[in-house]
């Protein structure tokens, strides 16, 4: 499902995003975007946000992992 894929491609963003928070006080989307109250910033996070709560559903979806798709 391609809303899956980009949900997932979002919250890899924003996991490497708070990484480089954590191991260099370095935030990538402010410093690409203008700041952390940047309009595109914030859109930005919100989007990374919703695609965290959306792969959520990954965990509990019975059909994520199949033998027939490995």
């Amino acid at each position: 499902m391609i809303m899956d894929r980009i949900a997932l491609v979002l919250a890899i963003i924003g996991g490497i995003n708070w990484g480089s928070v954590g191991l260099f006080r370095f935030d990538i989307v402010a410093w690409i975007f203008g700041g952390q109250t940047a309009t595109v910033s914030r859109v930005i996070y919100t989007l990374v946000g919703l695609a965290s709560l959306w792969c959520i559903s990954l965990l509990f979806r019975s059909d994520a992992i199949t033998d027939d798709n490995v």
